[in-house]
């Protein structure tokens, strides 16, 4: 892990995205997603169950921290839009871990509003043939939407079904969380 300050976000699942001009500005500040252009300025988000999403370009970083509400509300999107406005090229995406429609039984309403803005690709079934959300599935779309590519594929490892390498609020009402960092090298 980088030895630097780190801006840890206060993440609120909203679509909040802060901009970070110095090292450790808006630390714990609530918001889901944070951007940086400056070198030596480490970015971090901490999940469980949402999706982490890494956003690199060869002159701007940020991360996302992606639940369904978040999602919903355009946390990727907004990101990306920042980033632009940051100056960044070509971005890549990565989603790292996080639950997957096996273990994540999603209410019908809820899922609609998904499903209305990403598609019904987002839309699966749990283990137990119930209605699930497939939150890797909605942020590749936001991704796709936003023109960014998606390095690493899909699906992503599931937090609720790793038990013994990822913690999970979900399946197993862990405290801890996974941490998802990002950094600009000089």
């Amino acid at each position: 892990m980088p030895p630097r300050p780190w801006t840890w976000l206060r993440q609120v699942h909203g679509a909040a995205v802060v901009t970070v001009t110095t090292p450790g500005e808006h630390a714990g500040e609530p918001a889901d997603a944070a951007v940086t252009s400056v070198p030596g300025t480490a970015l971090v988000i901490r999940t469980a169950d949402c999706a982490p999403v890494a956003l690199l370009s060869e002159s701007v970083v940020g991360v996302a921290h992606a639940g369904w509400r978040g999602l919903v509300g355009g946390v990727v999107e907004r990101t990306v839009e920042v980033m632009r406005s940051a100056g960044a090229g070509p971005i890549i995406a990565r989603i790292g871990p996080c639950v997957a429609p096996d273990a994540y039984e999603f209410g019908s309403e809820e899922l609609a509003a998904v499903a209305d803005r990403y598609g019904d690709r987002v839309r699966g079934t749990t283990g137990r043939g119930a209605p699930a959300l497939d939150l890797a599935a909605g942020v590749a779309a936001a991704l796709e939407r936003s023109g960014v590519a998606l390095d690493g594929g899909l699906p992503p490892p599931c937090t609720a079904t790793l038990a013994d390498t990822y913690f999970s609020h979900r399946a197993r009402a862990e405290p801890g969380r996974q941490a998802s960092f990002v950094w600009l090298e000089a």
